[in-house]
């Protein structure tokens, strides 16, 4: 069998695609407690609804928040795809959410899902 040249460099960047997609749950700790604390909190509602148990929780669904009707009614679970399309960029993802706060870089989003997920007992 003949091997292409190419082959080694699509299973190295498959690879990096796949680490990048299991994230750091400890750096995403130190990124979610810089960036999202200001509106959120593992255990109670705050400006943004609670964080614990998001990874898997559908979007929308506790009963005690008040989220905007976009987000209500959005058929939306949360999990790694929908949450890294989440944090790239909440508005265009669910129109009408109040959400803007965005995360640039896929490495970050990965992070903070990693720990999101872990928080969720995931």
């Amino acid at each position: 069998m003949k091997f292409h040249w190419s082959w080694p460099l699509a299973i190295a960047v498959t690879m990096t695609t796949a680490a990048q997609a299991a994230g750091n749950a400890e750096h995403g700790q130190e990124l979610w407690e810089s960036r999202c604390t200001g509106c959120h909190s593992l255990d109670t509602n705050r400006v943004g609804p609670k964080h614990r148990g998001v990874y898997g929780r559908k979007a929308g669904s506790i009963a005690d928040f008040a989220y905007s009707p976009g987000v209500k009614n959005s058929p939306v679970v949360w999990d790694e795809k929908t949450l890294d399309r989440w944090l790239t960029s909440p508005q265009d993802f669910i129109p009408g959410a109040r959400m803007g706060f965005r995360v640039g870089t896929a490495e970050d989003r990965g992070d903070i899902i990693a720990y999101l997920k872990k928080e969720s007992g995931k």
